[in-house]
C-alpha cells in the first residue's frame, strides 16, 4: 500500500519555515474518496517511520500530524520522534476525560499538542491547559473572532497558528494581532509593487538563462556573462568540485565545466541557479517551493504522455512563481523568458496539455485530492507511480537548494 503525503509549510513571522503539516490519504483504492481519518494517519505514521523517514519529507523540520480520537488513545503517535512531530488534535475530537488524559500522557512524554480548527468554547479548556498551539481558520472566521481567539491565547501564553492564511494582507493583520505562525499559500502570491526593478547584477542571471536556452550554446558569450557575475562561477566551480562527484582532476574553467556537465545538466543547473539568486530577498520556502515543482513537472511527463518534453516541464514548475519573485504579473514576469510559447500560455492559465500537467502539480500540493484524481483519469495516469515521484522531487530539491541557492551553506549536492 503507497500513501501519498503532501506538505504545506507553517511559517513564522520573518516567513521562515519552522514546520510543514502533512496532508494525506492511504492507499489507492481510496485515494481519493472518504477514508476512515484513523486508518489514514496510522499509515502515515507507518511510512514515516519505517520507509519515507522524516528527514526526506521534511529535512531538519518538525511536521504536524493529525490525530483523530482513536489515534489519541492508542498512542501511536509515539512511534515517531517526539523532537520532530506536533500532534493536531481534530476539531472532531471531543474532549472528554479520556482524551484529556492521553493529551496529559503525551505531553509528558515530551510531544508538542495543537489544537486544529479552534472555536473557543468552555469546555476545552482543559484542552488549552495541555496545548502548546492553536489553530485558527483566518479563511472561515470573522475579524472579531480572529483577534477574540488571540487575545484568549496570547493571554495564557499559547501561540496561535493562522491557517488557510491565501493573502499578504491577512498574513500581516494575523501578525499585528499576535499569531506567531502562519500557513497558507500568501507567500506564493504576488505581493502588489507599482514597480520593481530588478537589480543591474541580476540582470546577468537572466542573460545567461536566455544564452543557455538557445538552440546553440555560444560558450564564449556564455564564459563572457559568468565572468561579469563571479558568484557564478564560483557556484559552478563548487558544485562540480564537490565530493559527490568525486572528480581526481579539479575543472578549472566554465568550458571544462559544461563539457563535463553536458548541455541538458548545464541548461538545467542554470535554471536553478538564476531562480535561486533572483529571489534572494525572499523566503528559502519560494526557491525549494520552486525546484520542488520543476522536478515533479518533470517526472510526471511521461505519465501525462509528454514524454520529449521533460525539459519543459521542469522550466514550467521552475518558472512558476517568478511572478512573485519579482513582484510583477506572471504576462511581465515571463515575457522575456525563454519559454515555450506552450509552457508561457500555461502559466498565464490557458487550457492546454502543459496547463493540466500543472493543475494537477498544485491540486496534489493543497492535498486536494478530489480534482487531482479527476485530472489524472483525464490522462489515464497510473497514480501508484505519483507517490514516490513527489517524493523523490522534496528530497531534489532540498539538496539542489543546498548546492546553488543563494545563501550560503555546507557541502554542495548535487541538482542533477
Amino acid at each position: 500500500m503507497d500513501v501519498f503525503l503532501a506538505r504545506q509549510p507553517i511559517f513564522d513571522a520573518r516567513e521562515e519555515v519552522q514546520a510543514y503539516e502533512l496532508l494525506f490519504r492511504s492507499g489507492l483504492d481510496n485515494f481519493f474518496a472518504d477514508v476512515d481519518p484513523t486508518q489514514a494517519t496510522a499509515q502515515v505514521i507507518e511510512q514515516c517511520s519505517h520507509i519515507l523517514g522524516l528527514d526526506e519529507i521534511a529535512p531538519g523540520k518538525r511536521v504536524f500530524i493529525n490525530a483523530t480520537r482513536e489515534c489519541l488513545l492508542g498512542g501511536h503517535i509515539t512511534l515517531l520522534p517526539k523532537e520532530r512531530v506536533a500532534v493536531e488534535i481534530l476539531e472532531t475530537v471531543e474532549p472528554d476525560a479520556e482524551v484529556i488524559a492521553a493529551c496529559e500522557r503525551l505531553k509528558a512524554a515530551g510531544y508538542e499538542l495543537v489544537l486544529d480548527d479552534f472555536v473557543y468554547e468552555e469546555r476545552y479548556r482543559p484542552l488549552m491547559h495541555v496545548a502548546d498551539m492553536v489553530k485558527v481558520d483566518v479563511l472561515a472566521s470573522e475579524v472579531e473572532r480572529q483577534r477574540f481567539m488571540a487575545e484568549q491565547c496570547v493571554t495564557i501564553g499559547i501561540p496561535l497558528v493562522a491557517e488557510k492564511v491565501e493573502t499578504r494582507e491577512a498574513f500581516e493583520q494575523a501578525r499585528d494581532m499576535g499569531y506567531s505562525y502562519f500557513q497558507g499559500y500568501f507567500f506564493c502570491r504576488p505581493r502588489i509593487i507599482r514597480a520593481k526593478t530588478i537589480p543591474g547584477f541580476r540582470l546577468n542571471y537572466l542573460r545567461l538563462l536566455k544564452e543557455v536556452y538557445r538552440p546553440e550554446l555560444d560558450f564564449r558569450e556564455i564564459a563572457t556573462i559568468m565572468e561579469q557575475e563571479m558568484a557564478l562561477c564560483y557556484k559552478l566551480l563548487r558544485y562540480l568540485n564537490s565530493a559527490w562527484f568525486g572528480l581526481k582532476n579539479r575543472i578549472t574553467s566554465v568550458a571544462h565545466a559544461v563539457t563535463y556537465l553536458g548541455e541538458r545538466e548545464f541548461r538545467k543547473w542554470a535554471a536553478v541557479v538564476v531562480v535561486a539568486n533572483l529571489a534572494a530577498d525572499e523566503p528559502d520556502e519560494l526557491v525549494v517551493h520552486s525546484l520542488v515543482r520543476a522536478r515533479f513537472c518533470e517526472s510526471l511527463s511521461p505519465l501525462f504522455g509528454m514524454p520529449a518534453r521533460k525539459q519543459e516541464m521542469f522550466l514550467m514548475g521552475m518558472f512558476s512563481l517568478i511572478d512573485v519573485i519579482l513582484g510583477r504579473p506572471m504576462e511581465e514576469a515571463i515575457a522575456d523568458l525563454p519559454l515555450a510559447t506552450d509552457v508561457k500560455l500555461a502559466l498565464l492559465g490557458e487550457a492546454n496539455r502543459h496547463r493540466e500537467l500543472y493543475e494537477y502539480v498544485l491540486a496534489c500540493e493543497r492535498g486536494d485530492w478530489e480534482t487531482a484524481h479527476s485530472r489524472a483519469a483525464a490522462r489515464n495516469v497510473d497514480e501508484r507511480m505519483v507517490p514516490p515521484l513527489y517524493r523523490e522531487a522534496v528530497a531534489w530539491a532540498h539538496q539542489a537548494f543546498e548546492s546553488v541557492g543563494s545563501r550560503e551553506s555546507g557541502a554542495a549536492q548535487p541538482a542533477s
